[in-house]
C-alpha cells in the first residue's frame, strides 16, 4: 500500500521520509556537506508514488413482505434483512480476497447497505473515488447509488452463479444504463467522466472488477498530476501539446531552469563528500549483475550529480514525474555528461522520468505508469514491415517488470557519441503493450507486441524489434518519427476503459474481440 494517504483531490508524490524534508537552504539548493541528498540504492524496491484508490461498496436491496394470492416479490434472493445480512458477510469475504489480489494501492471502505433513496444520498457524502454497486434488488435505487460526483466512477456488480440471484442480472440494460458509444464517450472529460454505462457492469467475475479498478486507480492518479519540466515543456511536431496537457488532463507543469541546474551542479562538483559518495555509487552501479561498461567511467560518475539534482527537484516540487528539454545539446554542456542514466535510475526507483519534454506523449506515460505500476519506456518507432517495428531510445529503464534488473550495456549516447546511456536487453518473447498518441488530438492508438530481438543498429541505444499482434498494417499510415510509450505486460483494456472516461478516442489495433 502507499506510505501515506492524501486528500482525494490531491496528487502529490508519496515518498519515504528522506524525501519529505523542508526546502533546501543554500542558494544552489544543496547542503554544504551533501546530506540533503538521499543515497542511491539499487536494492530498494520501487517506491509507490500514487495514492490508493478508495472504493465504497454499496449493497442496494429491497425489503419485501409476503402477501397472499398476489405477486409480492421481484427476481432476487436479497429481499429481506436476513438475506441482506448474509450477503453483507459474503461481500466482506470477497472484497478481502479482492484486496489481497490487487497489485496497486487499494483501500476498500466498509460496505454500505442501502434500502432507501435517503440512504443513497448519505453515501455520496463520503470520501471515496469509486462506488462498487451490488445491484441486488430494488432497481429504483441503482441510479441513486451510483457516484454522483462527475469525477467519481461506478462499477456495478451482479450475480449469476457466484451467489444468490440478483435482480440486476435480469434488469440491467439500456433502461437503467446507457450503451457505450463513441458519441457518448466524446462528451466525457477529466472534469466529467460521464454517466454509468453497460461497460461498467460486471457479472460474477471479480477479475473483471479488479482490472476496472486498476484502470480507475491509474486515471485518478493521472489527472491533475504534477510534472517538473527542465527547460520548459514542448511537443514533438505539435506546439499545442503543453497547453492541451494542462487543459485536457489538468497536468500541473512546473518549469525548472538550466541556470538552477548549473548552480546546483557547480555546488556538487565542489563538494568533496558528495564526489566520494558519487564514486561509491558508480562502483555499485557497475557491480549490479548483468552490467557492462562500454564508455568512460567518469560519464557515469558525473551522471550521479544530475540524478541528485533531479531527485531534489522531485522533492522540492512534490512531483512524481520529471522531463527535460534540449537533451541533445544544452544538458550535455551543462553537466559534461548525458542525462540518460539518471532517467533510467529514476524510472527504476518508481518515478516517471522522460527525456525531450514531449507533452504529446508524457500524458500517456503517466497514465500507463499508474495503471501498470511499472516503469515506462518512451521510444521512437519505425516503419512497420512483416508485423515488425523497431522501438529505440537512449533512456530505457532496467527494472521494466518492477522487480528484476535486465542486462545492460552502458554505452555513449548515440547521436552525440558522448556520455553514458543504457542499452537494455529485454527478454525475447516478453509481452509488451504501447500507446501511440496522435499528436495532441483526442486519439490514442493501442498496440500489443512481443519482443523478438535486441539488435544493435546505428540508432538510439536501447532498441527492440517487436512483433505487433493484431492489425499491424494499420500502423503504416500512422505518424512516423513520433514517440510511443511502452510497458511490460498487456494493459490495453485498462487504458481503453480509462481513456473513454475522459473523452479520448481509443483505437486498439490489437483488439481481437468480436
Amino acid at each position: 500500500m502507499c506510505e501515506h494517504c492524501m486528500n482525494r483531490r490531491q496528487f502529490g508524490v508519496l515518498t519515504t521520509a528522506g524525501l519529505t524534508g523542508g526546502m533546501l537552504a543554500a542558494s544552489a539548493g544543496l547542503a554544504a556537506d551533501g546530506t540533503d541528498i538521499e543515497p542511491w540504492d539499487p536494492d530498494k524496491p520501487p517506491r509507490i508514488t500514487g495514492r490508493p484508490l478508495r472504493v465504497q461498496p454499496v449493497l442496494a436491496h429491497a425489503i419485501m413482505s409476503r402477501r397472499e394470492k398476489t405477486s409480492w416479490r421481484s427476481w432476487s434472493e436479497i429481499v429481506n434483512e436476513e438475506a441482506a445480512a448474509e450477503e453483507m458477510q459474503r461481500i466482506a469475504g470477497e472484497l478481502k480476497a479482492l484486496s489481497a489480489e490487487a497489485d496497486f494501492p487499494l483501500e476498500i471502505l466498509p460496505t454500505a447497505k442501502v434500502t432507501t433513496r435517503e440512504q443513497a444520498v448519505n453515501v455520496q457524502k463520503g470520501e471515496f473515488d469509486v462506488v462498487l454497486l451490488y445491484a441486488a434488488s430494488n432497481a429504483s435505487l441503482f441510479q441513486p447509488c451510483c457516484a454522483a460526483d462527475p469525477q467519481r466512477d461506478t462499477v456495478v456488480f451482479v450475480r449469476h452463479k457466484s451467489g444468490p440471484t440478483y435482480y440486476g442480472y435480469e434488469c440491467l440494460g439500456v433502461r437503467h444504463f446507457q450503451a457505450p458509444s463513441p458519441e457518448l464517450w466524446s462528451k466525457n472529460s477529466a472534469d466529467n467522466h460521464g454517466e454509468v454505462t453497460l461497460d461498467d457492469v460486471v457479472v460474477d467475475d471479480y477479475d473483471d472488477v479488479l482490472w476496472r479498478l486498476r484502470s480507475l486507480h491509474g486515471l485518478q492518479n493521472f489527472v491533475g498530476q504534477r510534472v517538473v519540466a527542465l527547460g520548459g515543456p514542448m511537443g514533438k511536431w505539435d506546439s499545442k501539446a503543453p497547453d492541451v496537457a494542462r487543459q485536457r488532463y489538468k497536468l500541473d507543469i512546473v518549469d525548472a531552469s538550466y541556470d538552477d541546474l548549473a548552480a546546483r551542479l557547480k555546488a556538487l562538483a565542489a563538494d568533496k563528500r558528495f564526489q566520494q559518495q558519487s564514486a561509491a555509487w558508480t562502483d555499485r552501479c557497475l557491480a549490479v549483475p548483468g552490467t557492462r561498461l562500454e564508455t568512460k567511467k567518469e560519464f557515469v560518475h558525473r551522471a550521479f550529480a544530475l540524478y541528485a539534482v533531479f531527485r531534489q527537484w522531485l522533492r522540492d516540487y512534490e512531483a512524481p514525474a520529471i522531463t527535460f528539454n534540449q537533451c541533445m545539446g544544452t544538458i550535455l554542456s551543462v553537466s559534461n555528461t548525458t542525462a540518460c542514466m539518471p532517467l533510467s535510475w529514476l524510472n527504476d526507483e518508481g518515478f516517471i522520468a522522460l527525456c525531450e519534454s514531449d507533452f504529446v506523449v508524457v500524458p500517456a506515460g503517466i497514465l500507463l505508469h499508474y495503471i501498470s505500476g511499472k516503469p515506462v519506456f518512451m521510444h521512437n518507432s519505425t516503419f512497420p514491415h512483416k508485423a515488425i517495428v523497431t522501438c529505440a531510445h537512449c533512456t530505457a529503464p532496467r527494472r521494466m517488470d518492477g522487480k528484476r534488473y535486465e542486462p545492460v550495456r552502458i554505452m555513449t549516447h548515440y547521436e552525440s557519441d558522448f556520455g553514458a546511456a543504457p542499452k537494455v536487453e529485454m527478454p525475447i518473447g516478453q509481452q509488451v503493450c504501447a500507446i501511440s498518441p496522435e499528436y495532441s488530438t483526442t486519439r490514442w492508438v493501442g498496440i500489443k507486441a512481443v519482443v523478438r530481438d535486441n539488435p544493435c543498429f546505428a540508432i538510439c541505444r536501447s532498441q527492440q524489434d517487436v512483433e505487433i499482434q493484431g492489425k499491424w498494417r494499420r500502423l503504416i499510415p500512422e505518424a512516423r518519427d513520433s514517440h510511443w510509450m511502452m510497458v511490460y505486460g498487456d494493459y490495453l483494456r485498462e487504458i481503453g476503459y480509462a481513456a473513454h472516461k475522459i473523452g479520448l478516442t481509443w483505437d486498439n489495433i490489437s483488439d481481437v474481440e468480436v
